[in-house]
Parts: structure tokens; C-alpha cells; sequence
């Protein structure tokens, strides 16, 4: 067996005979930020939608042509012939007892009770709570009264809210109780002791659930049970392969089980970006991804809620359940999440009433366009989102002419918006910080910037898209990847998240050199980051700057000495620079806190070979062979190691 340029010794043990592992590459980051903005308390709305992703659109356009049917409007409404379909299609998801809703709509009582209400806020279309435009963009949730049906909620208002004959109104729809989908596959329950505070501010948590798994599995479906959903705004999951949320629950304990946070930066060591909207928030169903669009979930995968929630006045427990649902589909298709923002022109003047900000992004390949995230805070006015085709014909993506951040939410595509390769993909928002904002926290105004609490404001959206193949084969999201960092490189040569993913997936294509310089820049922002230091000294490594490389990895250790993965690249630069002993302490120090790594084992064996320690060595190799029969580090050096012995007589030395 060949060994490495001075990684041998006499006793031709391959110590150092370390093949590319994960764990000598970058981790990726996803920043993932997280949503503020307050609960409405009048009425709350719910999206009405066919879980099951676009397998058949055609329903929904028959609906579509159906609601726009002209409807003839009674002179005289009653709840039982009139009243009762409207509320049980648009408003019961919410408003029923238990719900998110500040009141229970499913009774002739309750909704005689709160008949000059409805009328009020559906004639302002404050409620149902929709927000984009439904002529610009047909969606696949798209929630919106007709002017027929609010016609006959204030008529019937109007006309004392009669209750016609109940015994032939329609049997209300079988509300939410228990699991929406049947009974999950895996339910995950949070520990308990985390209670919201009954003061205070918005509240943005993470919980980090375990996955008890231990093989592959496909997720179909996730539903999201948030502890408490009357102080629940809305809860995101995200998907934890690197357990980058247990290393910021260390940094930042508690309280409770998990830690306070907006922004959540999720790692993970090999390319697999964020693709799915895993998302909860009052009255919408349970969402079924397309049978080709499931997504994979690996044993030693977390998953992390991250919730916001708003004191109420009273300390509430919360305890947060996740269902999932198993597919036997392996995903055709990896959708990847792509965010345009104009965070960095967010300098919004006290009193300017039409601050606009923009981000404009060429597409390197066609993309298939599934679903659309609109955010920003209480200054946001017009959302608009649009592409531009290669012809010069532009096709609209979303338009919201009046933001409302307490009901923003995921948007579906009826049928996925295809893009070809060169169009340009533009964001234009509008931002309102003049006193005639009534949403305006600054009374009276003051200048806002960007950032991540509720009082300042970002400029985001997210599109959840399908690639091409590029030309040349292989993963269009990498391309669509290594083009989206170097456009938001050009507005910002410092940013962190893009100079970092930037040399992560330049390290993959063994491009070092150029890999090793946005890393230095990234670490020039986050001089602590240990992600950065891990990676930077990956790169060196490939370079052959092997001392170096065990200067930034040993910082990486020093800022984050639970950071195992780092540990393991510096136990292995360590043993390339033929330092065996400091080698082996870090390589003990892995496997002592994951013992069941086959990896560290293997490669600690082959250290304690070269130290000559065989029989210790021996019974690492063995070990990583029991944990993985097809580890060949361990076999080769096992091997080897027989030859040792035989030129030795049998006799370990």
C-alpha cells in the first residue's frame, strides 16, 4: 500500500493512510431566518388547501372556475342556508374551541354573537387574512371570500343574523382534533420545562428533537402540534445534519431545554441545502409533499422548532409535539431554497413612506418554481416579486399590495412557474416608516436598519425550486448555488454565509486555493467561527500546508472544544505532520464522546501503530470493523499489521 510523503515509518504500518473523508471537507451553512411580528387579535383565518403537493391541479382550476361562477344573493340570508357553508369553508379552521382563533365561529350562537364583526372585517377584507393579489398569481391555497359572500355576511348582519332552520343546515366540518394525518410514523415530543414568560417581547425558541432512527427513511409529511397555538405566531422546522443546534445550545443554554434565538444557522458536511418549507401557522392543514419531492432523514439527524410566540399575560408551558409520516419514495427530485434579499440597502429614513429596496438574479440554468416566502417586518408596504424571461416578457411570481406581517405565510404555485435558464428573477419592496403606518413600533418614527429583532426590518424572499441538469451533468443546485453566493458576493464582498458556502463548494471541486480565500475572508468577520477555522484547515491540508493547517484547526478546536468533527481533522493534520502522540489524544477524545464512530477508531488504530502501541492498535481496528465490516482503513492497517507480526516472529514490539 502506498503511504503518504512522510507518513510512514519502518514498521510500514499506514498510519496516516486517511482516504477523503466528510469530515476533511467544509461544513455548508444555511441561514435560516426566523419571523417576527404580532397576532392580530380579531379574527383569524385558515388556508384551505388539498394536501398532496400538484399529483392533480385539476380540481383546483374546476374550483377556481367555480368560485368565480356568479352566485345569486339571497334578499333574506339565514345562518342554516346562507351563513354556516361560508364560515365552515373560511373560518372554523381557526375559530373553533381550543383553536388559534380568539373565539369559536362553529355554533348558530357564536357566530349570531359576532355577526356585525364578520361583516365588518371580511367588507375591509381584513379577514379571511390573504394577502397576495389573487388576478397577479394563482395559488394553490389561495383563500379569499367573494363579493357575493360578503354581501350576504353583512346582510345578514343587516337583518338581526336570523338562524333560518337548523335542522337543515349542513353538519359542521370535522374539526382538527388529534393528528390531521392519521397517526404518524414517529412522533417526537420536546421535554419538558420551557414556560413563555407571561411579560415581555416577541419570544423566538428552539427546540431540538432527537431523531430515534437508525436507518434512512423518506418523509412524506410533517405535522407540527406547537404546544400552545393561542401564543403560537407560527413555528418553523428545519433539519439539523451536523448538530449545529446542539453546539449553539451549549453556547447558549436554555431557558429551558433549547435556546432563545431568531436566527439559526443549520451545518452540514456534505452538499444538501435547504429545500422544503417545513412550516406551522394557525388554520392551515397538514402539507403532503409530491411523491417525488420527499425528503431523506438520516439516523444522527436533529430536527429544530423554532417557534415565535407572544406572552400573553399569564406564564404558559409549552411543550411542542412533531408527527412524521414515512414515504417508501425515494425523492426524484431535490428542490433547493432560493432567497433574493435587499437587507443591505435597508437604511430607511424616519418618515420616508415609500423606501423601496431591490435584488435583481440571473438564472445560470431553468428552474421549476413550487412555492414563494415573502418576509419582512412591520415597515413592509408592497411586496412584489417577478421574473423576467429571456424574450423580455415578464411573469409575475407574487404581488402583495398590502403587507400585513402578522398573516404572512408560504405561498403554492396551482402548477410549478417554470423560469428558463436566463431569466431574471427581481424583488421590489416598499417599506413605510412614516407615523401614517399604524404598524410603525416608533412613535414617533426613527431611522431602521436591517437586522434580526422585531423593531428592525429585512427584505427577504425565498423560492422553493426545482433545477435542470446543467449541460455538463451533475447537481444544478451546486450551480445554482455557486451562482447565487458570487451575485450576493458582488453586493457584498464580506459577507459571511456567501464567502463560506462559496469556498465550501469550491473545497468539493478539490479547488483549494480558491476555497482557502473566502474562508480567510469569512474568518476575517467571524474570527471565532469554528465552522470556518474546521474548513480553512481542510483546505490547507489539500494545499499541503500542513502546519498551518494545525494552527486553524487547533483554533477551531479552542473555540467550540465540543466541535468533534474539527477535533477529528486536527488529530489527522496532526498525524500528517508525524506528531503521533498529540494525534492519538485528539483521535481518543472523539471516539470517547462518540463511540460508536468507525471512522476515528480506524484511524486512531493506525496512530497508536506508528507508536507502535500494536496491541491497542489492534483493538481500535477491530472495533471500527465491528461498527462498519467495510471500513478499508481498518482492514488494510489490520492487514499490515499481520505483516508486522510475521516479520517480527509473532511478537508485538
Amino acid at each position: 500500500m502506498p503511504l503518504a510523503s512522510g507518513s510512514g515509518d519502518e514498521s510500514g504500518i499506514s498510519h496516516t493512510q486517511f482516504p477523503a473523508s466528510s469530515r476533511a471537507c467544509p461544513v455548508w451553512i444555511g441561514a435560516v431566518n426566523r419571523r417576527l411580528i404580532v397576532l392580530l387579535l380579531m379574527l383569524g383565518g385558515a388556508a384551505i388547501t388539498v394536501a398532496g403537493g400538484w399529483s392533480d391541479s385539476s380540481h383546483l382550476a374546476a374550483a377556481s372556475k367555480a368560485s368565480s361562477v356568479q352566485r345569486v344573493i339571497p334578499l333574506h340570508p339565514t345562518y342554516s342556508h346562507d351563513v354556516a357553508p361560508i364560515l365552515y369553508t373560511n373560518c372554523v379552521q381557526c375559530h373553533q374551541p381550543g383553536g388559534s382563533g380568539p373565539m369559536s365561529l362553529v355554533t348558530y350562537e357564536d357566530a349570531k354573537r359576532y355577526a356585525r364583526q364578520m361583516a365588518f372585517v371580511t367588507a375591509k377584507r381584513i379577514m379571511p387574512p390573504w394577502l397576495p393579489d389573487p388576478k397577479t398569481v394563482a395559488f394553490a391555497d389561495q383563500l379569499q371570500l367573494t363579493e357575493e359572500e360578503i354581501t350576504i355576511l353583512a346582510r345578514w348582519a343587516e337583518q338581526g343574523a336570523p338562524a333560518g332552520n337548523l335542522a337543515q343546515a349542513p353538519p359542521p366540518p370535522k374539526l382538527a382534533t388529534g393528528w390531521q394525518g392519521g397517526k404518524p410514523d414517529l412522533i417526537l415530543q420536546a421535554p419538558p420545562g420551557y414556560v413563555l414568560p407571561a411579560q415581555g417581547t416577541d419570544v423566538y425558541h428552539n427546540f431540538i428533537f432527537g431523531v430515534p432512527v437508525t436507518s434512512t427513511h423518506y418523509v412524506r409529511a410533517v405535522e407540527i402540534h406547537p404546544g400552545d397555538p393561542k401564543v403560537t405566531h407560527h413555528a418553523n422546522l428545519l433539519i439539523d445534519r451536523n448538530h449545529s443546534a446542539r453546539r449553539m445550545q451549549a453556547r447558549h443554554p436554555g431557558p429551558g431545554p433549547g435556546f432563545d434565538g431568531m436566527d439559526v444557522e443549520m451545518e452540514s458536511d456534505v452538499f444538501e441545502p435547504e429545500g422544503h418549507f417545513i412550516y406551522w401557522k394557525p388554520g392551515i392543514p397538514i402539507w403532503v409533499e409530491p411523491e417525488n419531492m420527499t425528503w431523506q432523514l438520516s439516523p444522527g439527524t436533529d430536527l429544530v422548532l423554532n417557534i415565535h410566540m407572544r406572552p400573553s399575560g399569564t406564564p404558559v408551558p409549552i411543550r411542542p409535539t412533531i408527527g412524521l409520516f414515512f414515504s417508501d419514495q425515494k425523492p426524484s427530485l431535490n428542490p433547493m431554497l432560493l432567497q433574493l434579499d435587499g437587507d443591505d440597502q435597508l437604511n430607511i429614513p424616519a418618515g420616508a413612506s415609500d423606501f423601496q429596496v431591490a435584488d435583481d438574479f440571473k438564472l445560470p440554468l431553468a428552474v421549476r418554481v413550487y412555492a414563494v416566502y415573502p418576509h419582512a417586518h412591520y415597515l413592509g408596504k408592497r411586496l412584489a416579486a417577478y421574473a423576467t424571461l429571456p424574450d423580455g416578457s415578464r411573469k409575475w411570481l407574487l404581488l402583495i399590495p398590502h403587507w400585513d406581517p402578522a398573516w404572512q405565510g408560504i405561498y403554492r404555485y396551482r402548477k410549478p412557474v417554470l423560469l428558463p435558464a436566463g431569466s431574471v428573477v427581481s424583488m421590489r419592496y416598499t417599506y413605510d416608516n412614516s407615523k401614517q403606518n399604524p404598524r410603525n413600533p416608533h412613535h414617533p418614527p426613527q431611522p431602521v436598519m436591517a437586522g434580526n429583532m422585531a423593531m428592525d426590518e429585512m427584505a427577504h424572499l425565498s423560492l422553493q425550486v426545482v433545477t435542470s441538469s446543467p449541460p455538463g451533468g451533475g447537481d444544478g443546485r451546486m450551480v445554482l448555488q455557486e451562482a447565487l453566493m458570487r451575485h450576493k458576493l458582488q453586493r457584498d464582498a464580506n459577507d459571511y454565509a456567501a464567502n463560506y458556502n462559496l469556498g465550501a463548494l469550491l473545497l468539493s471541486r478539490q479547488e483549494p486555493a480558491e476555497a482557502a480565500r473566502h474562508f480567510e475572508v469569512a474568518i476575517a468577520q467571524r474570527p471565532n467561527s469554528a465552522t470556518a477555522l474546521n474548513s480553512l484547515g481542510a483546505a490547507l491540508l489539500q494545499l499541503g500546508r500542513k502546519q498551518e493547517a494545525v494552527q486553524r484547526l487547533q483554533q477551531a478546536v479552542q473555540a467550540d472544544p465540543d466541535y468533534l468533527d474539527a477535533r477529528y481533522n486536527l488529530a489527522s493534520a496532526l498525524a500528517f505532520t508525524g506528531q503521533f502522540a498529540e494525534s492519538a489524544q485528539q483521535f481518543e477524545e472523539v471516539v470517547k464522546l462518540r463511540p460508536n464512530d468507525a471512522d476515528a477508531e480506524a484511524r486512531l488504530g493506525s496512530v497508536l501503530a506508528a507508536l507502535k502501541d500494536y496491541n491497542t492498535a489492534e483493538a481500535h481496528l477491530r472495533r471500527a470493523l465491528s461498527l462498519d465490516p467495510n471500513n478499508q482503513v481498518a482492514k488494510d492497517n489490520l492487514r499490515l499489521l499481520e505483516q508486522v507480526r510475521n516479520q517480527t516472529g509473532g511478537q508485538p514490539r
